[in-house]
C-alpha cells in the first residue's frame, strides 16, 4: 500500500500542502509489517560538505516510524525519539529508509528505523515512542481556542 503525502496536510516532512515541504512517500508492506522508503536527496538538505543535515536524517526517521502506526489504523504523535548517526548520510545518492514496529503497550507504540545506502550499509539507526490519540478529541480541543 502506497503512503502519498496527504493534500490537506501541511507537514514539512509527508504533507501535500507545503508548498516548502519535503512530500514524502511510502510504502507500507503490511505482509511484513514494515514501511519503507526510497529517497534521493538534494543539496537544499545539506549539513556538512555533500552530506545530509542531522535533522533531516532525524525527520525521516521519525517520518518512516511514525508511518508504522498506519499498519494498525492509529495516530499517534512523537513523544520522544532517539538517532544514532553511523555514518554520513550522502546526498544525491539511492538511500532507503525503513521501518517496523517493536512493542505496543497500551497506547504507547515503540518503533525503530534504518536509513541505508545501495549496498545496505546502515547510516543512522532511531528508536521512537509514539502515543496513539483520538484525533477527533484532540483536533476539537484544538479548534476551540
Amino acid at each position: 500500500m502506497r503512503l502519498d503525502p496527504n493534500p490537506e496536510n501541511a507537514c514539512f516532512g509527508c504533507g501535500g500542502l507545503n508548498e516548502r515541504g519535503m512530500k514524502l512517500a511510502f510504502e507500507a508492506d503490511e505482509e511484513s509489517r514494515r514501511i519503507r522508503g526510497n529517497f534521493r536527496l538534494g543539496p537544499a538538505y545539506q549539513g556538512g560538505a555533500g552530506f545530509m543535515h542531522g535533522g533531516i536524517i532525524a525527520l525521516l526517521l521519525d517520518e518512516a516510524m511514525g508511518k508504522v502506526n498506519k499498519l494498525r489504523q492509529v495516530v499517534a504523535l512523537t513523544s520522544e525519539i532517539t538517532v544514532n548517526y553511523l555514518k554520513p548520510v550522502p546526498l544525491k545518492q539511492p538511500l532507503r529508509v525503513e521501518s517496523r514496529e517493536v512493542e505496543v503497550t497500551g497506547r504507547k507504540h515503540v518503533n525503530v528505523a534504518e536509513i541505508l545506502n545501495e549496498k545496505g550499509d546502515v547510516l543512522a539507526r532511531s528508536q521512537g515512542l509514539f502515543i496513539a490519540i483520538d484525533p477527533d478529541r484532540m483536533f476539537a480541543k484544538l479548534a476551540e481556542k
